[in-house]
């Protein structure tokens, strides 16, 4: 897998978390453990496409 093709995948992942934090904070009784977690996931994918991205 090429560098290019990482990020890409990366980024897509990054997407469907933000996705899933969207959903999480819409519902009746959004889950604050659930959305910490997301967000710390999220949060490390965009440091690592960042990382590589900078190579």
């Amino acid at each position: 897998m090429s560098l290019m093709d990482r990020i890409e995948t990366l980024k897509s992942r990054h997407a469907a978390l933000e996705q899933a934090i969207h959903d999480e904070v819409t519902r009746p009784h959004p889950d604050d453990e659930v959305l910490q977690e997301l967000k710390k996931k999220k949060l490390r994918l965009k440091d690592e496409i960042a990382e590589l991205a900078s190579h």
